[in-house]
């Protein structure tokens, strides 16, 4: 069995196809009660969200499992791929999988380098498949530590730090401007999608109250409400901004909305406090002749993406050293696999060896009734260590040969001189046949570690 990964994102499919394979909770859930329909599906988890979708699956084959994963996905959005065209999927196997899913959830595979929400959306997919049932000993061993990698990367490099967007950068800029933004007054200029992410952010840092002016009034009535602030008719928002400490314009209009003698009669109304403006309007909404009035701070859009910029490069030199830290675990994940991959035998070896020990061992103390509780010890002890001195030798063996050519060889002799499948026959049948299910799966490590 194999590890792949079948998918589109926003590097491989536009808006239109990539909306098609957005599905909801409800939608996977539904999908994951027919997967055992799939014969050649093993295990499964759905990664759905704006600008992605990725089915991670566990499968008898790859080459196999292509046109299986591809009939999945159309029976969740039938017809989609038929009208459109395969070419916007990607499909990753084994390794390349693996590094695949680490960089999603670390965000370096993110529209924006660096943004939180992947992590947790990675988080949910993962707890819906394994809820879901769909889910075994691989996925689950490869999710979690997709997840401790994504929180080792944003913990140990600076990538999710510093704005990188216009309407976050104006929010930081105005946090370094007037610092704590809990008593501070904000007029929102400007009802669209801009103004409306600006305002989100705004509130998310806890000002006091936005007050939101637009040409059409119903649209600053709608965007107030979203933020419990005030709308402000739009031939009165420089009587408001006496109040105001931050004005944020993002206006369409095509001429300033803001004029250097406006506010020079509104600075005195303020008795001396200071305001900060954030033009973040193309065309400009303030003339720059305001900046030279005292108590007045103007920002316009081209610093905002000087800001923008200039925390992009430096995020993607903390991506250099995230890349770096997904190599380190990369080769941990892959040594898991290997020991997965040969566990049972091991099991079944010292599982082996250790019935013997205590069989012998009681044999003996039944010929020495008169032993003392010392005595017992010291035979206990010696009976110990003789074990693990003869299995010393093929468990080292076993270890080198792991993910290697030799490993199945070795797997195999050790079965065959100790005859492990023979002893372990009892076992499965207490266990429910896990021992089988335990073979399946060391296969399909093996598969991931080579």
């Amino acid at each position: 069995m194999q590890l792949v990964v079948l998918g589109l994102n926003h590097r491989t499919a536009p808006v239109e196809v990539r909306e098609c394979f957005s599905f909801s909770e409800e939608q996977i859930k539904a999908a994951y009660k027919r997967i055992h329909e799939y014969d050649d599906i093993r295990e499964c988890v759905i990664l759905s969200t704006c600008n992605r979708t990725e089915m991670y699956a566990v499968v008898e084959d790859s080459d196999d499992a292509l046109p299986v994963m591809q009939e999945f996905l159309d029976h969740m959005s039938p017809g989609v791929l038929a009208e459109t065209s395969y070419d916007y999927l990607f499909y990753f196997q084994a390794e390349e999988c693996i590094r695949h899913l680490f960089r999603v959830s670390s965000s370096l595979d993110s529209l924006v380098l660096g943004e939180g929400q992947i992590l947790s959306q990675v988080k949910t997919a993962y707890t819906l498949a394994r809820t879901s049932g769909a889910t075994s000993t691989v996925l689950n061993t490869l999710f979690n530590r997709a997840i401790a990698v994504g929180k080792k990367v944003r913990t140990a490099t600076r990538i999710a730090y510093n704005a990188v967007s216009v309407s976050y950068a104006a929010v930081e800029l105005a946090k370094k401007v007037l610092g704590d933004l809990s008593d501070s007054n904000v007029l929102v200029l400007g009802a669209g999608e801009m103004s409306e992410l600006t305002a989100r952010y705004l509130v998310a840092s806890g000002v006091k109250t936005v007050f939101v002016s637009n040409r059409n009034l119903d649209r600053a009535e709608a965007l107030a409400d979203k933020f419990r602030g005030v709308a402000v008719p739009f031939e009165h928002f420089m009587k408001c901004a006496v109040d105001a400490d931050i004005v944020i314009t993002s206006t369409g209009a095509p001429h300033y909305i803001i004029r250097t003698w406006d506010v020079a009669h509104l600075m005195p109304k303020r008795r001396g406090r200071p305001i900060l403006f954030i033009d973040i309007a193309v065309p400009r909404d303030i003339e720059p002749e305001v900046e030279a009035i005292a108590g007045v701070t103007l920002y316009n859009i081209d610093a905002l993406e000087a800001v923008v910029e200039s925390n992009l490069r430096e995020r993607e030199q903390e991506a250099a050293a995230a890349e770096q830290l997904i190599d380190e675990e990369m080769a941990c994940i892959i040594a898991r696999f290997r020991y997965l991959a040969y566990q049972p035998t091991l099991v079944r070896l010292t599982d082996k060896a250790e019935r013997i020990r205590q069989r012998e061992v009681k044999r003996a103390m039944a010929k020495l009734p008169d032993i003392t509780a010392e005595e017992r010890r010291i035979v206990e002890n010696m009976s110990k260590m003789i074990v693990r001195k003869l299995l010393r030798d093929p468990i080292i063996r076993l270890n080198e040969a792991a993910g290697t050519d030799k490993e199945y060889y070795y797997q195999d002799a050790l079965r065959n001189m100790f005859q492990l499948d023979h002893s372990m026959d009892m076992v499965r049948e207490r266990a429910g046949h896990r021992g089988e299910e335990q073979d399946s799966e060391a296969k399909t490590c093996h598969r991931y570690a080579r």
